[in-house]
């Protein structure tokens, strides 16, 4: 059976063979009880769509939503769609798509995303760009152009433009050019004056280059050509001699999803670097091609890119409007959501002098948790590791990095400390997906100014977000620890929402120090007293708390489940939910992606409810929430329910003590699952609806606005005390 001491422990102590999970259910669950992954997925690109249409947001952050659409749809084909066709090839099945081929789901995805592609493209057309017409930012096109505008922009091609043109010939003597993956480029057929003769080129966009050049400013507006129009306008220039018989642009998207066996490689960094090389060099996925490409084109394109008619996206143009985060550099703060600027924590907000906070001093008083990006990350992780390098009594620094920067302050205080002398650990996950080049560089850095840099365990990647200080008083070692559900990168700290526990808790210094070790040893075997760590004791722990909740149910007595990730899909995880649910648990998920999970269905999840909010920062806390019969248990760490995080990344969720700290995050999970708050309900058949008005038309709360009106209102308190 399940002991309650040493689930109220933190299940650190419990025996895995002293409880059979399965011999407590007795029924079976329906087979078709899973939402498909991918079709989840593209769901979510759709509410980003969705923001897109809303006239209620302000137009430049509408724009940005098409841009945010066109990169997540780009790592969904160079990873997802990727990774599919691989199985095809290799013949494996896909978890949680019972009974339904890799083909199947292919079809299923080529469908759904053309029409979320044409959607995205109609958006720009018909709403977003004359919503920016109408607010005095124009995107013209070259007909609309006076002859004194084509001038001054023709110079500006023939100085800022032309010199770095490539214009590459398809002929006998010139092969098919290699096309890197996600460049726009013109395909042009060009005939020789002198031979009559018609000719391919092929010609990269320069992506270094400002996507929109301005034509001209003045107090009505501005207005902005494509790059691209400038340049077709003008190939007469790269083409001396010939007469240009089309044009029309096109997108390739590759498999750049990088495999590595670590078992059978001695090097890991060596091998990572020529799998980087290997990933521009990746079977084509998707070619985007704008709709008047005539046949011929097309049908060379298809030919030399060995690619099928399902990867075809035929598109009104303009291409990849990922070119649409430029338009965030125009300075019409009136467009944009108004600024919300952080607050520092009230525990380490300055003294009565104005003096900079003692970080130490602050924690050793009580537990601190911060709020990302309404508390500044400036102010509290930030000033926490600067403080440690600068601190003549704080011996030694462990952190883990997942992604961050090579110019962040992050990086530069273990630099520092290292350099004072003290002891620096720095677990580097190489293998973040997209960020591999960059990690390398920066790991290499922190290599050079002495810092001790290991990359993890063989087989796992390090997804954790951890920092241990060491710091000596009176003679006695005292552990500094903070875990936290985002990464310790000062850019995205800005825009992603995200917790942070910072603790002088002597069970948690022991458990990150064994952690630490292990990571920078061999393996991660041992349980922990406050963590629960994936891969080995996360799902088990996670399982037994819902299984706890279930039996509480069973006995009448209070039970509740809130689960707040940004994808759920693990099916053991799932089926647990539902068994809750079908005692009577009520369970409250708050997701951001996926939700493999099938909410309402009667005699199976008529208990759970399922929410999303999406806006202007990008919900990506973890929190763990099970109501135990009145004595809240409530765990915030780096883990989505899923197969790769629970079996094969290294994870921890820290259970929060803080009575304090329970409330503000139940009260987060009551204000987003609110039917008064502005979000998405998903129903049983996967389908995600929008509430954003009540019965009578008025606007719902907006989560990430009342939040941010909480912590100043906190801080307002603080300063009238």
């Amino acid at each position: 059976m399940i002991e309650s001491e040493v689930l109220d422990a933190g299940l650190g102590d419990a025996d895995d063979d002293d409880f059979d999970l399965e011999e407590a259910y007795d029924s079976e669950l329906p087979e078709n009880r899973y939402l498909d992954r991918e079709l989840s997925w593209l769901a979510f690109n759709q509410r980003v769509l969705e923001l897109a249409e809303d006239p209620t947001q302000p137009i430049l952050e509408r724009a940005n939503f098409l841009a945010i659409f066109g990169s997540n749809l780009d790592e969904f084909f160079m990873v997802r769609v990727a990774g599919l066709k691989r199985r095809i090839i290799t013949g494996l099945a896909i978890p949680t798509n019972v009974g339904r081929s890799p083909q199947d789901v292919l079809a299923d995805i080529s469908g759904e995303a053309h029409r979320l592609q044409l959607r995205h493209a109609d958006i720009w057309q018909n709403l977003v760009r004359p919503g920016l017409a109408d607010a005095g930012i124009h995107i013209t096109t070259w007909d609309a152009l006076t002859a004194d505008e084509r001038d001054d922009l023709y110079r500006y091609f023939q100085t800022q433009v032309f010199p770095v043109l490539m214009p590459l010939a398809v002929d006998p003597a010139h092969p098919f050019p290699y096309i890197s993956g996600l460049s726009l480029n013109l395909a042009i057929r060009i005939r020789n004056a002198r031979t009559g003769r018609q000719e391919f080129a092929r010609l990269k966009v320069p992506p270094m280059l400002p996507r929109f050049v301005e034509v001209a400013r003045t107090e009505e507006g501005v207005s902005y050509l494509p790059l691209e129009d400038l340049i077709s306008n003008n190939l007469g220039d790269l083409f001396p001699g010939m007469e240009v018989l089309d044009h029309h642009a096109f997108r390739l998207t590759r498999n750049e999803d990088v495999v590595i066996e670590e078992d059978e490689t001695e090097n890991l960094i060596q091998a990572l670097e020529a799998e980087l090389l290997r990933r521009r060099f990746g079977p084509p996925i998707r070619l985007e091609v704008t709709d008047d490409m005539d046949d011929v084109t097309l049908d060379l394109l298809i030919s030399e890119l060995a690619i099928t008619e399902q990867e075809v996206y035929r598109l009104p143009g303009p291409l990849d409007l990922q070119g649409l985060f430029d338009l965030s550099r125009v300075d019409r703060p009136d467009l944009k959501y108004p600024p919300h600027v952080p607050t520092t924590p009230l525990a380490f907000q300055p003294g009565d002098n104005n003096e900079r906070a003692d970080i130490f001093a602050a924690i050793r008083k009580a537990d601190v948790l911060v709020h990302h990006p309404y508390e500044s990350f400036a102010t509290s992780v930030q000033l926490f590791l600067e403080q440690a390098a600068k601190d003549p009594h704080v011996l030694a620094i462990k952190q883990t990095l997942y992604r961050t920067s090579g110019d962040s302050p992050i990086v530069q205080a273990l630099i520092d400390a290292a350099e004072a002398g003290k002891q620096v650990l720095a677990l580097v996950e190489v293998k973040a997906r997209f960020d591999e080049a960059a990690n390398i560089v920066w790991a290499r850095k922190l290599e050079k100014a002495g810092v001790h840099v290991v990359y993890g365990l063989v087989g796992l990647k390090t997804h954790c977000k951890l920092a241990l200080v060491i710091r000596q008083e009176d003679n006695v070692l005292r552990s500094y620890s903070h875990i936290g559900t985002g990464n310790y990168n000062p850019k995205t700290s800005r825009v992603y929402e995200d917790f942070g526990l910072f603790t002088v808790d002597e069970q948690v210094g022991r458990d990150l120090t064994r952690l630490f070790n292990e990571l920078s040893g061999y393996a991660i075997e041992k349980k922990f007293k406050r963590l629960l760590v994936a891969p080995l004791h996360l799902r088990k722990g996670l399982l037994r708390l819902i299984e706890r909740e279930r039996r509480n149910a069973l006995a009448g007595k209070e039970s509740g489940i809130r689960i707040k990730v940004n994808s759920i899909v693990d099916e053991q995880i799932i089926d647990a939910l539902y068994r809750a649910s079908q005692q009577g648990v009520p369970v409250e998920v708050f997701v951001r992606g996926i939700c493999g999970l099938k909410p309402g269905v009667e005699g199976l999840s008529e208990n759970i409810k399922v929410r999303s909010i999406l806006g202007r920062y990008l919900e990506h806390s973890r929190i763990f929430a099970f109501r135990n019969d009145g004595d809240p248990q409530i765990y915030i760490g780096s883990a989505d329910m899923m197969h790769r995080n629970l079996d094969r990344r290294v994870e921890a969720l820290v259970r929060v003590t803080a009575p304090a700290h329970i409330k503000e995050l139940e009260d987060l999970f009551s204000v987003a699952m609110s039917d008064g708050t502005s979000s998405w309900h998903l129903g049983p058949d996967g389908e995600w609806t929008r509430h954003r008005v009540d019965d009578e038309g008025k606007p719902l709360v907006d989560l990430q606005d009342r939040t941010m009106r909480a912590v100043h209102r906190r801080r307002r308190a603080r300063a009238v005390r």
